[in-house]
């Protein structure tokens, strides 16, 4: 049977060209010459009918292919015709296709159609593109190398919520999907020394940190950026980064801009010239990990949720060390530095006082407020009031717990002897709050269930909070972000969600939905309506990214510049132009993403479940946050494919999440077992693979 088989194939490839060929593909039937099939040479076609391929005939004798019959239909029209009609098909899904048959006419055409939509030169929100640096040659001393000179004017400082509690992120059942770790590499030796690790903005300045070499460009009215330091090679790969840049020619002199970085326990801290170059402050030990470093004016600030905190001051040239309860929070207002804790307490240190106590070996830190429940205070946020001639400031602090409640307190500077007074207390998230906001017209909070928003209106009276008629409900939304958790609430420490800005009509949150993603998502962090989406101009993975806010030139009619800074998987940075985003808000329907976006995204990466809770995530390594999501073994799925559903899943349900559970569990048998390589992924249409959902059954867009 097999040699007659064999035979069978042999008189079938050297029929005659009009022989009639009958298909079924996908149960579809579909009828053609020969000719049709393989004036392409080396096809799939061509391979079949000529014997290279083996081939299964059905009950009627028709030579049968496994593949979906409605994007075969305009293929087989376009090797009739050699037109393209690709109506009712997706672009991505007949490129696919078309690669699978080898129809190499159909597969440049496709190309091409594809090549109008996309430039390198990015759409109109693409403003600036710096290509990688040159990477620097190891040094036995650590003194910096100095870059060309530049000129600069300020802008407004960026705000936003900080937090810094381990573990904590993504208590949903997606965020539990978290990546197989690898042994880390020896220390000095990263996995990707030309990636961008973190990127940070202040003023007119951006730094730029690789495994082990950090960059700072300065921006020149007639110029753009240009680069004016580059560090010499480190010792070790940089895990943190802080950045500051005052007004030139300040009364610290070359103190006003310094930049930082930390690894371990160990920072190392420049002084930036205005000119151009640097030169090396020093190197400062914290004794634990450093969990957050950033700057209160030209102070220093080192923390670790161990309960440790490290000053540098400016004026002093003084490192100090202190012991305080387990950091879990912080947050900045004038020269107040407000320390959130694990006991429920808020501390506060007055960073100007620093010089004075200096002898005393003491930052006066003071006990501010304690929580009534005294939960663990995961987030914090303080809003000061426009001064008034009759009053000053009124300080207005919200917070988050590790039980999922928010509170916001208030306090009177005239008040004397008494601390804050609780305003308001909310209680509509199961899980900790990782990151909150509030602003003049909003109250923003962000708890570990794969990234919850929840949103309030505030209501205010003479430019105070007031309790009439109080807050209210705005929105509820997920920033959906599939990045392991290092101890910065979920985000990994170059891609902190946000909310970034000051003013209520232009805080933004920002969305990554897959760790090698190379798209990003605008939206609007008191409704979730997406602003825009960027997507790298390299086509490289965005490994990093954050918002920066530079103030207009000097030229009549200017403004405020907001800027999306984007650090990609070779070294380049990119920036793409936020204000002209919002201006033109409005113009479309937008949102979050949609279930086709969402999928698309989803299966450039392998969804692997956890079966521990929590609490029992592994330990966090900013070296391995970029890592993508590796398959668990072949017989272990979302929720069990036979059977009841697994503890997780169960879990969800309790808590009111099936609906969005379900779309998972469909969403993961629609992803395939092995790994695809990183090409856009076909969009799911009628008649391919399993949907979403029922298609009576629509969700949201901004439900992600």
């Amino acid at each position: 049977m097999a040699a007659a088989e064999t035979a069978a194939e042999g008189v079938l490839g050297r029929g005659p060209p009009g022989e009639v060929i009958h298909l079924n593909v996908g149960g579809k039937r579909f009828s053609t010459s020969r000719q049709t099939l393989t004036w392409i040479p080396d096809s799939f076609f061509s391979s079949l009918l000529s014997g290279r391929i083996s081939t299964l005939k059905d009950e009627t004798g028709a030579i049968f292919i496994d593949r979906d019959p409605t994007v075969f239909a305009p293929i087989l029209n376009f090797l009739r015709t050699k037109e393209l009609d690709p109506r009712g098909v997706h672009g991505s899904s007949l490129l696919h296709e078309a690669q699978f048959y080898g129809l190499t006419p159909l597969v440049r055409r496709l190309q091409l159609r594809e090549e109008l939509d996309r430039s390198s030169c990015g759409n109109v929100l693409f403003n600036g593109y710096l290509p990688p640096p040159v990477f620097p040659v190891k040094r036995r001393n650590r003194h910096s190398l100095v870059g060309p000179q530049q000129g600069g004017v300020r802008p407004a400082p960026v705000r936003r919520s900080n937090t810094m509690p381990p573990n904590l992120g993504n208590a949903g059942l997606l965020g539990r999907m978290l990546d197989e770790r690898g042994p880390s590499p020896p220390s000095g030796q990263p996995e990707e020394p030309g990636m961008v690790r973190l990127v940070c903005g202040h003023h007119n300045w951006i730094a730029v940190a690789y495994a082990q070499f950090l960059v700072c460009y300065r921006l020149k009215e007639a110029s753009g950026w240009q680069l004016v330091f580059s560090s010499p090679r480190l010792d070790w790969p940089i895990e943190r980064l802080a950045l500051t840049a005052r007004v030139p020619g300040g009364a610290l002199g070359e103190h006003d801009k310094m930049v930082a970085v930390a690894t371990g326990n160990e920072i190392l801290l420049w002084a930036l010239q205005a000119e151009g170059g640097g030169s090396e402050i020093g190197v400062f030990h914290l004794g634990v990990p450093v969990e957050a470093l950033f700057f209160v004016g030209n102070q220093l600030i080192a923390t670790s949720h161990t309960g440790r905190i490290g000053v540098w001051n400016a004026v002093t040239k003084h490192w100090q060390v202190q012991e305080v309860q387990p950091i879990t929070s912080y947050d900045a207002a004038g020269s107040f530095l407000l320390l959130g804790c694990s006991n429920g307490s808020i501390y506060y240190v007055d960073v100007q006082k620093f010089p004075l106590r200096m002898k005393d070996n003491d930052l006066l830190v003071s006990e501010l407020y304690r929580d009534p429940a005294e939960d663990g205070v995961t987030a914090l946020s303080v809003y000061l009031t426009p001064k008034t001639s009759d009053s000053g400031n009124w300080i207005e602090i919200a917070y988050g717990t590790s039980s999922g409640g928010v509170r916001v307190i208030v306090q009177h500077p005239e008040t004397v002897g008494s601390g804050p007074q609780l305003f308001q207390t909310f209680t509509v998230h199961r899980s900790p709050v990782i990151k909150i906001m509030l602003s003049e017209k909003h109250l923003i909070s962000v708890c570990a269930d794969n990234n919850h928003v929840r949103t309030w209106s505030v209501t205010r009276f003479r430019g105070m909070i007031s309790t009439q008629p109080g807050s209210t409900p705005l929105a509820s939304f997920k920033i959906l972000a599939l990045e392991s958790a290092d101890g910065h609430g979920g985000c990994s420490a170059g891609n902190d969600i946000g909310p970034y800005g000051e003013r209520d009509d232009q805080q933004v949150f920002i969305q990554k939905v897959v760790p090698s993603a190379s798209q990003l998502f605008v939206r609007l962090s008191a409704t979730g309506q997406r602003v825009c989406s960027v997507r790298s101009v390299d086509g490289s993975a965005t490994t990093a990214f954050t918002v920066l806010e530079c103030e207009g030139s000097r030229r009549l009619g200017s403004r405020p510049r907001r800027y999306l800074l984007t650090g990609q998987a070779n070294g380049s940075l990119a920036m793409w132009d936020l204000t002209t985003a919002m201006d033109g808000l409005g113009q479309a329907p937008a949102g979050g993403l949609t279930e086709e976006e969402l999928m698309g995204q989803l299966e450039q990466c392998e969804l692997a479940p956890l079966a521990s809770s929590r609490a029992s995530l592994p330990s966090p390594s900013p070296r391995t946050s970029l890592t993508s999501l590796h398959s668990a073994s072949s017989n272990t799925s979302l929720c069990g494919r036979h059977g009841s559903p697994s503890p997780p899943q169960a879990e969800i349900r309790r808590r009111g999440g099936g609906s969005f559970v379900e779309r998972c569990q469909e969403l993961v048998r629609s992803v395939p077992e092995p790994r695809r390589p990183p090409t856009p992924a076909p969009r799911p249409s009628a008649g391919l693979g399993t949907p979403l959902a029922s298609p009576k059954k629509k969700l949201n867009e901004t439900s992600f």
